[in-house]
């Protein structure tokens, strides 16, 4: 498993959340600042939809940034490409498709659905 590859990789996708996370937030508050004036109800309702989607996408956007960071700490520990769960190693498709993931895909199913 090549760290220095996912490293960059990673670093690349903390930005690039970061800079989504901010415009996300500009067009949030843009929003919140145009639900000043007065406007038609019907409008109410789907100004209050689009925010409502807008907050659902920032707070994924902050979990994945989360997740990124705790994949570049594991990196930092020597631990990364190994499951936090079980301690087998994460298949390297999975580490390419979903390089902050922290499990192999038998305990993230496992954990998956204790979460329902």
């Amino acid at each position: 498993m090549d760290t220095i590859a996912a490293r960059q990789r990673l670093e690349e996708i903390c930005e690039e959340l970061d800079r989504s996370i901010t415009v996300l937030h500009g067009s949030h508050h843009q929003d919140v600042f145009t639900a000043d004036y007065p406007q038609d109800p019907a409008d109410a309702g789907a100004n209050l939809s689009e925010a409502e989607r807008s907050d659902a996408v920032i707070a994924v956007a902050r979990r994945q940034r989360s997740d990124v960071l705790a994949a570049l700490h594991r990196i930092d520990l020597g631990t990364y490409g190994t499951c936090v769960d079980c301690a087998a190693p994460v298949p390297e498709g999975r580490l390419e498709a979903k390089p902050e993931a922290s499990r192999c895909v038998t305990c993230q199913a496992k954990h998956d659905r204790m979460r329902r």
